[in-house]
């Protein structure tokens, strides 16, 4: 089966937040939490870069290794998902997760913030699949109707890609080979250019 995995390819994104407007959108995400967010590093300096980060969906994902209630499980294609019904808010899912990926809707004392949310790769939670009560603690559920997370999906420039693992690193691959990049993908070197959005790939 396959491994569902996010990747963002820093030379296109844009920093155009479309990604972020667009999960928030689809799974009706409450006030103040971001399943997803647009980092930019050296802003409005030579050799800014763009990234799109929400959860990465670890294959040993620490948030699952210190939850006290084990809200967290993995699906068969691995993607990390949680149970809201199991979740006491403690937050050391907050501490555990390199990319930041569980928030509380409330900045309140430990255990007063709510239940955690984060991103679900678009594939809801323990309900059953599209369900109402999945949908109103979860949002969406594209997987379960064969499509990709939303914000993949509604990437401009493809720099968002999502779905089976070997498959998308073929896709960056193909694009890193076309680049020509010497040392790799991540080159911050002054022969980089732009995102040109008349190249096939």
């Amino acid at each position: 089966m396959a491994r569902m995995k996010f990747l963002c390819d820093s030379k296109r994104c844009i920093e155009c937040n479309g990604c972020v407007t667009a999960c928030k959108n689809e799974n009706e995400v409450e006030w103040g939490v971001n399943r997803r967010r647009v980092v930019t590093i050296n802003d409005g300096e030579p050799g800014e870069t763009s990234i799109s980060v929400a959860c990465m969906h670890c294959s040993d994902a620490p948030c699952m290794a210190v939850c006290p209630t084990d809200c967290f499980y993995q699906t068969d294609d691995g993607i990390v998902l949680h149970n809201k019904d199991l979740c006491i808010g403690c937050g050391y899912c907050l501490y555990a997760c390199p990319f930041g990926a569980p928030q509380f809707p409330s900045d309140a004392a430990f255990g007063e913030r709510g239940k955690m949310d984060k991103c679900t790769f678009c594939a809801g939670g323990p309900e059953e699949d599209n369900s109402p009560e999945e949908r109103a603690k979860y949002g969406a559920n594209r997987i379960a109707e064969g499509k990709l997370p939303m914000c993949a999906e509604m990437c401009s420039t493809k720099a968002l890609l999502a779905g089976d693992a070997n498959e998308v690193s073929d896709i960056f691959r193909e694009r890193v080979i076309y680049r020509g990049h010497n040392d790799g993908a991540w080159s911050m070197s002054e022969e980089d250019i732009a995102y040109d959005a008349t190249q096939k790939v």
